[in-house]
Parts: structure tokens; C-alpha cells; sequence
């Protein structure tokens, strides 16, 4: 299950449960050129971050191996936010996403309708196939002796 969950971090890390963070400035500050007053909202795209090329090598590709042994640097994926504000339920999700592959990998033998569908961020910010991603699953046969 281990390099199942490689798969599903770096699927998360390519299109990532939560888009985005906000942050209150706590202090007047200068960041980039930039004046940013106390009080004002800071908007952090979770992209900025999953596709940087310094901190992740060839950031577009789709590669499970990046996960493996100590996986990427700290806080360089966020997929659940990170710190004393990590999302609670990042446990339970994990357990949930394992679960689910699992039952659809063992299961069911299944096919894409749709073979290389665009992914679109219309009518929301967030990554979502064109079609809704149609799929025919068939359950396996199992045979009795």
C-alpha cells in the first residue's frame, strides 16, 4: 500500500485537495519590492509551490517515486496545509483514498471513455476534467471450485 499511496500524493500534489491559503499579516512588512500592510490578506497559491522546480525535479511529470524513502523537503508539499494548522483530517483521508483505490483496483476492471481528457479550472479554480471524467467499471468474475 505504500506506493499506492505514492500515487495518490502525487496526484494531490498535481491537482491538490485545497488550491489555495490565506494568511492575515501580523506586522507592516516588504516582501519582493512589495509594501504590505498589517492586516492585509495574503494569497498563496498551493501550485507555487507543488510545481517549483526547486523543489520538485521535472515538476509536470507524473512520478510516484518522488515520494519514496524521505520524500520531498519539509512544507514543500501541502497538499493538507502543514505545521500546527494542518488539516485534522488528513488521517482519515489518507485512510479513505487507500481504501477507495484498493476496492477499485481489486474489484473492478475498468476503462476511461474518454482517453486523454483535458483538464479545465472553469467554472472553478479548481482542476476538473472536461467530461467529468466518464469511466465503465465491470466488476471482475470470480470463478468457484
Amino acid at each position: 500500500m505504500s506506493y499506492t499511496w505514492n500515487v495518490a500524493c502525487e496526484a494531490m500534489r498535481l491537482a491538490p485537495p485545497a488550491q489555495m491559503g490565506f494568511k492575515e499579516a501580523l506586522t507592516d512588512f516588504t516582501f519582493a519590492g512589495f509594501s504590505i500592510p498589517k492586516g492585509w490578506k495574503a494569497c498563496w497559491s498551493v501550485h507555487s509551490t507543488h510545481k517549483d522546480p526547486a523543489c520538485f525535479t521535472n515538476p509536470e511529470e507524473f512520478d510516484p517515486t518522488r515520494f519514496e524513502g524521505n520524500g520531498p523537503t519539509p512544507y514543500a508539499y501541502v497538499p493538507f496545509g502543514g505545521g500546527h494548522r494542518i488539516c485534522p483530517g488528513k488521517e482519515y483521508a489518507r485512510l479513505e483514498i487507500l481504501v477507495f483505490i484498493y476496492n477499485l483496483v481489486k474489484k473492478f476492471e475498468w476503462k476511461i471513455l474518454v482517453p486523454n481528457e483535458r483538464i479545465i479550472f472553469k467554472p472553478s479554480p479548481s482542476p476538473s476534467p472536461e467530461n467529468g471524467l466518464p469511466i465503465r467499471l465491470k466488476p471482475h468474475e470470480t470463478s468457484c471450485t
